[in-house]
């Protein structure tokens, strides 16, 4: 099976983000050792208090679930360097049964692309014209199996006309310098062709006379032995051409693992290539695909915790293969092809069920993670005062905390410690818990920031009244809210951007410049969203 992530709503807060750790954790424990605990976003201070309190890493960040090239089963055919024979390619296309193989520099980098057809058309043109020009001796001799039996030149290349020695053919074509004469037992022929320096004479089956050829010293003619008849080495002799010289180096049209295949597709259907070259991040050739693997991509799979509606959720959602989903809150409109295990249950935090799924796997969490997971259900509840909480997460938590040997009213003096905040921006500060709702066609921006001395974010009131009307333009909201949840006061200062009305109707107070205090209201989504949904629905 292949990865699967876990991945909790945009603008994490501390529940979405350890639901989705503590799962993976849990899934990875009882076996599924390929569940990968992701985030959308940056991760609130709070957050990443509790992260760094007991010892763990911020999970992988993701942007999107497109289905992307690394999630193609492309080929991986075999690549060669540049300095390799057409003879050698021409093998390799044939054993791997392929018609097309990408030409690598030393480092792993592209350097370009080969087919069955570049060297086709190469060698029909080396029967039309049958010469060579700077073909490297270590190819050459590779090829024809041959051994070189006088070189007073020691060349390193040869160049020239290929000619097949005839007995009925006019000796003196065979006598120019250029020529590459390919001869047999035909010890006078030789004689000649030593005498005039022509660039190579190539025996082939014929047992060198090595005495004969010494009287020939002074001569610059390289002269090979090898095993192969003349009309065999005439066609090889093509053959151990380096196919940096023939393979396609311009207009190559190639792929990144990390590209989307929408992108792939549409670039796919206005070219015509056969295959095309897969890099990876390191631009180094991992691979070529082809027209039929996009027909079935294999999709990402993914468990949601924490949320179920497809605007909260991760960009793309809708290439990725949905497998389950861990939530407290209602039900919203995400689809699937088929069924899938969904665990929906009215708690005030969904790390409350993952901590009763590990009771009912026999799996006790570390105590590090222990710790962590009751950060989280303290950070949804809270600290107990939600009217979303309920006595499992209030039994969970302690039961948790004994595990990690930690203090829930230490844990909670942490988590709503707004003193670390004094210097962060409002912008900031509005981000870290913001969740984006639709309502009866409108769109709504709701933010919560929850501390146990709420005087020091009062006193800049007006700097998060101008932050928020420039997010309310900015993103064409309708309404945008800020709570300011104190749990020593157990009430929330509520700041708004948008109808005086709106507010004034739905929670039935007067709202005086843009603020209204709502005493007893905690929860977002079952105080705020259920008064605004009952008066615009």
């Amino acid at each position: 099976m292949s990865q699967v992530y876990v991945v909790g709503h945009r603008n994490p807060d501390t529940d979405a983000v350890v639901s989705s750790m503590s799962y993976a954790a849990l899934r990875n424990a009882t076996g599924d050792r390929n569940y990968i605990a992701c985030r959308l976003d940056h991760l609130s201070d709070e957050t990443k208090r509790m992260l760094a309190k007991f010892g763990f890493s911020q999970p992988l960040r993701i942007k999107d679930m497109r289905t992307q090239v690394s999630d193609i089963d492309y080929d991986k055919p075999p690549v060669l360097e540049p300095s390799a024979t057409l003879d050698r390619a021409w093998k390799t296309m044939k054993d791997s049964n392929t018609t097309s193989i990408p030409v690598v520099n030393p480092d792993g980098t592209l350097f370009g692309t080969l087919s069955a057809g570049d060297i086709a058309s190469y060698t029909l043109d080396s029967i039309e014209k049958p010469n060579v020009k700077d073909l490297p001796m270590f190819n050459l001799l590779g090829v024809i199996e041959g051994q070189i039996i006088m070189d007073k030149e020691s060349k390193d290349e040869i160049s020239g006309e290929i000619m097949i020695a005839l007995p009925s053919v006019n000796e003196n074509l065979y006598t120019q310098e250029d020529k590459i004469v390919l001869i047999g037992d035909q010890k006078e022929l030789i004689g000649k062709c030593l005498e005039s320096n022509v660039e190579a004479v190539i025996l082939c089956s014929a047992t060198p006379d090595k005495e004969y050829l010494e009287s020939f010293k002074d001569s610059k003619t390289t002269v090979i032995y090898t095993p192969f008849d003349a009309m065999k080495t005439s066609r090889l002799l093509s053959q151990s051409m380096p196919i940096s010289r023939v393979c396609a180096t311009e207009g190559i049209v190639c792929f990144h693992t990390s590209d989307y295949l929408d992108d792939v597709r549409e670039t796919i259907l206005k070219s015509r290539f056969r295959s095309y070259p897969v890099l990876d991040e390191n631009n180094k050739v991992v691979g070529t695909l082809s027209r039929f693997h996009l027909l079935r991509p294999r999709r990402k799979n993914i468990v949601l915790v924490d949320h179920n509606e497809s605007a909260q959720s991760v960009p793309g959602l809708d290439q990725a293969e949905l497998i389950e989903i861990i939530d407290h809150h209602r039900l919203a409109d995400i689809q699937t092809t088929q069924p899938i295990n969904v665990r929906n249950e009215p708690v005030g935090s969904t790390t409350t069920i993952i901590a009763e799924m590990y009771q009912e796997s026999g799996v006790t969490p570390s105590p590090m993670m222990a710790g962590l997971m009751v950060s989280a259900i303290l950070s949804d509840t809270v600290m107990f005062k939600s009217p979303t909480c309920t006595e499992r997460d209030k039994v969970f938590a302690e039961r948790l905390s004994r595990i990690a040997g930690v203090s829930i009213e230490e844990i909670g003096k942490e988590l709503f410690d707004t003193s670390r905040n004094t210097d962060s921006s409002v912008e900031h500060l509005i981000k870290t818990d913001f969740k984006e709702f639709h309502i009866a066609g409108q769109t709504l921006g709701v933010s919560q920031i929850i501390c146990v001395d709420s005087k020091s974010m009062l006193e800049r009131k007006t700097e998060f009244l101008d932050t928020m009307a420039m997010l309310k333009k900015k993103n064409g909201y309708d309404m945008i809210l800020l709570m300011l949840t104190d749990v020593l006061v157990e009430g929330s200062y509520l700041f708004y951007i948008g109808s005086d009305d709106t507010i004034r109707y739905a929670f039935s107070a007067e709202p005086h410049e843009n603020e209204l205090f709502l005493p007893g209201v905690m929860s977002r989504k079952k105080q705020i969203i259920p008064m605004l949904t009952a008066l615009w629905g």
